[in-house]
């Protein structure tokens, strides 16, 4: 998906509500995630911060900052990834992929994006 599309959605990285701790239940997805930079040592990525509607938008535009930065401070400590090959950014709610108005389309708004810049 990276090479085609530029961006890839990950949906197996987890956090509690309104927590910035990475979740043990999100390891495959960081060790997919780690197998693809240690086999493509020149590419460089953003991980992207998504969320849902819920809460004030302030709030879940730092939320989305947080958890992406979680998530390469993750990448960096347990798994030797280089940290000036991730960089990270925060949409908030902002880039919807689903409808805020109903449990799925929310849970599909909830999510990490790797974009190769």
């Amino acid at each position: 998906g990276l090479r085609e599309t530029g961006r890839i959605a990950l949906y197996g990285i987890y956090f509690d509500t309104d927590r910035t701790e990475v979740k043990p239940e999100s390891r495959p997805t960081l060790e997919q995630i780690a197998k693809l930079l240690a086999a493509q040592v020149s590419l460089s990525v953003y991980i992207v911060g998504h969320t849902d509607n819920q809460g004030p938008y302030a709030y879940n535009l730092d939320l989305s900052r947080r958890r992406a930065e979680a998530i390469a401070a993750e990448l960096v400590k347990n798994y030797g990834i280089s940290a000036p090959r991730l960089r990270t950014a925060r949409v908030g709610l902002l880039a919807p992929v689903g409808p805020n108005t109903t449990d799925a389309g929310r849970a599909l708004n909830r999510r990490v994006e790797l974009v190769a810049p």
